[in-house]
């Protein structure tokens, strides 16, 4: 892949990778994997990079990370197998770990593992990450399972209906995964364009209160990204995203 084409389309936060502890070097794209437990989400993430992979924990966390890496379409990319979580509302270490990782490494792709035989309970997570990224997948995995339970889902009216990819899988068996290989390269290269669902709030005030606070953030850290998200962080009573910033230390996660 030459630079300029990666300068062009690459979207990661690689000082902020950095300070993570992935080293960008020699890759071209990043790709997280978030999901659910249970979702087979460390199943497709060996299925994607075989034995190119080492595992590590997060830097000052007990948490354990995986990573791995992929050659596709002429591209390198590095795959971070996040912390299985229900919600990303920084409830726990495992939590606040993808959250950041989403929010602030700006991965060019997040792959959600959603399982297919319980798609309406792993929704809330898919929902909460297409508020913070414009760049997902979603990888409805275990749809042998749902087959077999007679469960049909209309990926293609669901992929419209959340504004990205939506690829069947049975990682497992392997199946889908080519597919799941072409939308990575298709989302991370820019030739598909991500409209992610977003919710609507349906009250004048909380707009109000969101748009003042939000632009209060941009004003104080300039550059930094998400500043809708970390409004409505702060409004809903995030202890962590309070101190950072009571604390000045939001510093830290922005990219100088």
């Amino acid at each position: 892949m030459n630079n300029q084409h990666c300068e062009t389309c690459a979207v990661h936060n690689k000082g902020q990778l950095k300070r993570l502890g992935i080293n960008m070097e020699n890759y071209d794209f990043a790709i997280a994997v978030a999901g659910n437990p249970n979702t087979g989400k460390s199943t497709v993430f060996n299925n994607l990079t075989g034995l190119h992979q080492h595992t590590g924990n997060w830097p000052g966390k007990t948490v354990t990370r995986a990573e791995g890496a992929f050659d596709y379409n002429g591209n390198k990319y590095k795959l971070i197998d996040l912390p299985g979580t229900y919600s990303l509302l920084s409830t726990s270490t495992d939590e606040e770990v993808a959250r950041n990782f989403i929010l602030f490494g700006q991965p060019d792709v997040t792959i959600i593992v959603a399982d297919a035989t319980r798609l309406e309970r792993n929704l809330n997570l898919v929902l909460q990450v297409l508020e913070i990224t414009d760049r997902a997948i979603l990888c409805l995995n275990l749809i042998d399972e749902a087959e077999r339970h007679k469960i049909k889902i209309d990926d293609r009216l669901l992929s419209k209906e959340l504004g990205i990819p939506v690829v069947p899988t049975a990682a497992r068996q392997g199946k889908g995964m080519a597919n799941l290989l072409a939308e990575i390269d298709e989302v991370a290269s820019g030739k598909f364009i991500c409209k992610p669902f977003r919710h609507k709030s349906k009250t004048r005030k909380l707009d109000k209160a969101v748009t003042n606070l939000s632009g209060q953030i941009e004003s104080r850290y300039p550059g930094i990204k998400n500043a809708r998200w970390l409004a409505l962080r702060l409004l809903e009573g995030d202890k962590r995203i309070e101190e950072a910033i009571l604390n000045d230390e939001m510093d830290l996660i922005i990219d100088n």
